[in-house]
């Protein structure tokens, strides 16, 4: 069975906080387009959806931005792709558990980085993700995808995660000030592993406090 380290939108933590945000964001984001082009900022191999195959979404929930959190995870299994033909499977892997084992509309994660470099869209920067119960309305979820809990990733795996933080700023999805933390800061679990946990403690923003 596949395992990714993703928690259900629809989870009861989520439900009061989602009420405000999502009614409050359809508002907003009308207002609060990110100026800068997308082309002009991502300086990594980006990987659309379109491009790796992923089916379309059940359904829709717009994000309210600039979101506060980043929420860093990896995948676990499927583990680590170091080939774009590789990574687009998993990531069709992922989608395919999360849709119809877990029943969401979508993969869990915004967005996806895997061991060659490449960024990957999932629900992409304006879609409310099912990553981590309690900030899903209010953060961006990026996977690491591999098993993280004894090695550390991919040097271009981390510097690239990082750069897709640094774009989601500029363009104006993520908060410049921005609290970055683990999956395990916000529910009991594991991920994003041991080896990757240590790693982002020390990037910028990392938060203590979750």
């Amino acid at each position: 069975m596949l395992e990714n380290c993703t928690h259900n939108l629809e989870n009861k933590d989520d439900m009061d906080r989602l009420t405000y945000f999502v009614l409050f964001s359809m508002l907003v984001s009308t207002f609060a387009m990110p100026k800068t082009s997308v082309s002009k900022v991502y300086n990594f191999p980006f990987i659309s959806r379109s491009e790796w195959g992923a089916n379309p979404p059940t359904g829709v929930t717009l994000l309210n931005y600039p979101v506060p959190y980043v929420v860093i995870h990896h995948s676990y299994i499927p583990g680590v792709c170091m080939t774009t033909d590789e990574c687009k499977a998993a990531m069709r892997a992922m989608q395919n558990y999360h849709q119809n084992d877990q029943q969401w509309v979508d993969i869990g994660y915004n967005f996806a980085v895997g061991g060659e470099g490449s960024v990957y869209e999932g629900r992409g920067w304006d879609t409310v993700g099912a990553h981590a119960v309690g900030y899903n309305v209010f953060s961006i979820g990026i996977c690491l995808i591999g098993d993280w809990v004894s090695e550390l990733p991919p040097p271009i795996q981390l510097e690239n995660a990082k750069k897709l933080i640094a774009a989601g700023v500029q363009l104006g999805y993520i908060s410049p000030n921005y609290n970055l933390i683990g999956h395990r800061q916000a529910t009991a679990t594991e991920c994003p592993g041991e080896s990757l946990f240590r790693e982002i403690t020390s990037w910028d923003r990392f938060s203590i406090a979750g």
